[in-house]
């Protein structure tokens, strides 16, 4: 293999194995240059793949993962292994329809086993996987899996290392510790890692044992002998590893920029037939200055220029997060009993922006969305006004805390959800499609949807005074549309909005689809055929007056939601109808079909599920040619 290209020439793990130790150094840079230039052109996690690029190469020099299996838990540390297993010529086409994925996806590649979004799940698959190659007598295959980005703390990773101990046969977690989170680290167990990461005398002390060790013939004790090295090391050092209580061999730290000490430490512990935990230290960001020097904002930056020493994100315009962050630093400036709670997300969700002016009234609790919710509760039984600003797809993780400390207790939690609806290019591991259907069954819970920044900071100031039981706000990861009228009316409850007058048809549009409806209505006016155009603002209670009053008028109703079909908005509303007795064979409903929709722009992904403006207009040309209301004007 030729030593000037060698990213171009890989097609698979063996051929990195070919490579002397220089090459694989030079492959390292390639990979991070490439990963970078293509993040600058589509977006994407940045940071956290070039904090990465020396372990993954390590990983799949020592390992043969067409056999032994590979779990990642924060799957957006997956560039490097993409290039490793032959995606490269997917690369120009990152997070893009038919391109790579911003995550491992086994529709892509056998290397890759799950689909991996959400943090805290690879040690258990892991610990799946090697339980089930050990019942099916295929305990030669190693099992590896790879955390990073302090998901270490969520509380699923602690249910699996709990459980790792009791393994009996080969398992290796792999930590990369970069000191970071998606943000800064939050808690006990990371303070312990920044403790550990800056004490030089603890990886030298290890060192030193490992190199003695080697020169002891002492066969199958190796581990045994490492191990107590360890506890002796801690012990003078006055530091204990908080994970050797679970039964693991805890090993390192050492340098996960360091080719041949990765290499020659994964050769080591590779064989050893008990689990184990190798402490890895990593820059986020590494490779570059002004990814290492800020790896909160280019975690996961959107395309950016770079001109020389000189970075700039590309804007495309101000988004709902940015709307939402000044929204509700106006809300916090009048109300000091409003207080708010993310989980590992302050930049992500706008908050990064409120800590410096509100820092004892906003609270970033690393990734442990169901201690948030819980937290956020004891807030709210207090008399504070909590508000929970979480991702919608990363809410589904504390559903049970939802329903058990927050509905079922009538506290008025608030939950601000941002990425609801089709996410664009991190795909189907981050849609926030399920939040009315598994929100809505809890009594008193109040759902409601924003539209334009108008309504979305008219629904917070509801928000902040609605204090029957929780409340929940759903908003897109778009940018924010000009307003959709001059003068946005208060929220009252259970109350709808009309935005645009009309005789032929009505639609129902739940928060930020209305933009779409309004695009159909012009289209519509084209052809003479006149629709009302109202913004739903709640699933919940939905707007039974205004529902009743459609349905005695025999109107064409037509609902249109940014969230799957079957428990939306739409059901709501049939279900609103169901209850009272009235037809409803004049009301369809669009929104997200059931399939998964992948990677790609949001633009695409809403044409996709058929609820973009087009499909909108063409779903009311077919109700009315049922109906035979104005068939003329559409022959």
């Amino acid at each position: 293999m030729s030593e000037s290209r060698l990213l171009q020439q890989l097609r698979r793990p063996e051929d990195l194995r070919a490579l002397s130790l220089e090459q694989l150094e030079q492959l390292a840079g390639e990979m991070r240059h490439a990963i970078c230039d293509q993040v600058s052109k589509s977006g994407g996690h940045l940071a956290p793949n070039l904090g990465v690029v020396e372990l993954t190469l390590a990983l799949h020099y020592v390992f043969d993962f067409s056999t032994d299996r590979l779990l990642f838990d924060v799957g957006h540390q997956c560039y490097a292994h993409k290039l490793a297993t032959g995606r490269g010529h997917l690369l120009d086409r990152l997070r893009q329809r038919d391109g790579m994925a911003g995550f491992p996806e086994p529709r892509e590649s056998e290397y890759d086993l799950f689909s991996v979004g959400h943090a805290g799940t690879g040690i258990s698959t892991a610990i799946g996987m090697a339980r089930g190659d050990q019942l099916r007598g295929e305990s030669e295959r190693k099992v590896v899996t790879l955390v990073g980005d302090s998901s270490i703390v969520n509380g699923v990773s602690m249910e699996g290392l709990n459980n790792a101990g009791t393994l009996k046969r080969q398992f290796l977690v792999v930590l990369n510790d970069n000191g970071m989170s998606i943000g800064m680290p939050q808690g006990a167990v990371a303070g312990y890692f920044d403790r550990i990461r800056v004490d030089h005398r603890f990886t030298d002390l290890k060192h030193k044992a490992r190199e003695v060790i080697k020169k002891i013939p002492l066969g199958g004790a190796l581990e045994e002998i490492y191990h107590r090295f360890g506890e002796m090391t801690l012990a003078a050092l006055d530091h204990q590893h908080p994970f050797h209580s679970f039964g693991l061999l805890c090993v390192g730290p050492i340098d996960g920029h360091d080719l041949r000490e990765l290499i020659d430490m994964l050769e080591e512990v590779k064989e050893i037939d008990h689990p184990v935990l190798l402490h890895v230290k990593t820059v986020k960001g590494n490779g570059f200055d002004f990814s290492s020097e800020d790896p909160t904002k280019f975690h996961s930056p959107k395309p950016f220029r770079r001109e020389g020493c000189r970075v700039e994100l590309v804007s495309s315009g101000r988004s709902f997060t940015s709307a939402y962050s000044d929204a509700l630093g106006d809300v916090m400036a009048r109300d000091d009993r409003v207080v708010t709670v993310t989980a590992g997300m302050p930049d992500g969700t706008g908050l990064a922006e409120l800590m410096p002016r509100f820092p004892e009234r906003t609270f970033d609790v690393g990734i442990a969305e169901s201690h948030a919710i819980d937290m956020c509760a004891g807030m709210a039984r207090t008399g504070l006004k909590p508000f929970a600003t979480i991702y919608s797809t990363f809410l589904q993780r504390g559903i049970d805390q939802v329903f058990q400390e927050v509905a079922l207790q009538g506290l008025p939690v608030r939950f601000c959800m941002d990425r609801a609806g089709v996410v664009g290019g991190d795909g189907a591991v981050h849609h926030g499609f399920l939040d009315v259907a598994y929100l809505r069954s809890f009594p008193k819970m109040v759902l409601m949807a924003a539209a334009d920044e108008s309504t979305l900071r008219a629904a917070l100031e509801f928000m902040r005074t609605h204090e029957d039981g929780p409340s929940a706000l759903r908003y897109p990861r778009d940018t924010v549309p000009e307003p959709l009228q001059a003068r946005t009316p208060a929220f009252e409850l259970g109350r709808a909005n009309l935005l645009a007058e009309g005789t032929d048809a009505a639609i129902l549009a739940y928060g930020f689809p209305a933009l779409h409806a309004l695009a159909a209505r012009e289209a519509l006016a084209e052809q003479g055929v006149s629709v009302a155009v109202y913004d739903a603002r709640f699933a919940k209670p939905v707007d039974a007056e205004l529902i009743g009053q459609l349905v005695a008028e025999k109107m064409p109703v037509l609902t249109v939601e940014d969230h799957h079909v079957d428990g939306g908005f739409g059901s709501c509303v049939l279900e609103a109808c169901n209850e009272r007795g009235w037809p409803t064979h004049g009301i369809k409903r669009l929104g997200l079909p059931d399939c998964w929709i992948y990677q790609g722009s949001r633009a695409e992904q809403l044409a996709e599920a058929g609820i973009d403006a087009d499909a909108i207009a063409e779903a009311v040309r077919e109700m009315l040619r049922r109906s035979g209301r104005r068939l003329q004007r559409l022959a």
